[in-house]
């Protein structure tokens, strides 16, 4: 059984003032860089046999900083495509859209909540197809919701109670004969 590690990249700019950042290739900040590296006392490069990162810089360069130089990109692990509200705040949307949720209302212009479930499930069915111990995805907020919601196959809209802190650390695997978050947001 492979154990899968979500880590969610450190803080930037916009992830600070809590503003929907998908395809904005943003950097870490300096807080950021320092939660990246204290990854390194608690994550061993030579323990995963499988290492995938975003497509965003802000994904990778928590990777690096980690201790993980080797890691291969897959497009699938990209943050919830935001479309029209990418760069705006819950509270920014909800002036226009009164009671938006992601969960239930997805971004016009961008990815609807299937989309999204669509893609994770691809890296969900990799991991478990790969036959390494451990595998680790340096990613996003939304799309590690996601995708535990698809290594559970859980219903998309309990991906709002399941919040991700930046440069946060969770561990799916097996509980006996049940997919199970083992560790959250830690």
């Amino acid at each position: 059984m492979t154990l899968l590690y979500l880590v969610r990249h450190g803080e930037t700019l916009w992830s600070k003032s809590g503003q929907h950042t998908s395809y904005t290739d943003l950097d870490l900040t300096a807080h950021g860089e320092e939660q990246a590296r204290a990854l390194r006392q608690r994550l061993d490069p030579a323990e995963f046999g499988l290492v995938l990162a975003s497509p965003r810089r802000r994904a990778q360069e928590t990777a690096r900083l980690a201790g993980f130089e080797h890691f291969e990109v897959d497009p699938n692990l990209a943050e919830w495509n935001y479309g029209d509200y990418e760069g705006l705040t819950s509270a920014q949307i909800r002036e226009q859209h009164h009671g938006w949720r992601i969960w239930f209302n997805g971004c016009p212009g961008g990815e609807d909540a299937l989309e999204v479930r669509r893609r994770l499930t691809r890296v969900v069915d990799r991991v478990r197809q790969s036959g390494v111990e451990k595998a680790i995805c340096f990613m996003h907020g939304h799309s590690s919701r996601v995708l535990a919601l698809a290594w559970l196959d859980w219903p998309i809209i309990f991906g709002q109670s399941l919040p991700v802190d930046v440069a946060s650390v969770s561990i799916l695997g097996r509980e006996k004969e049940s997919w199970a978050i083992l560790r959250w947001n830690s």
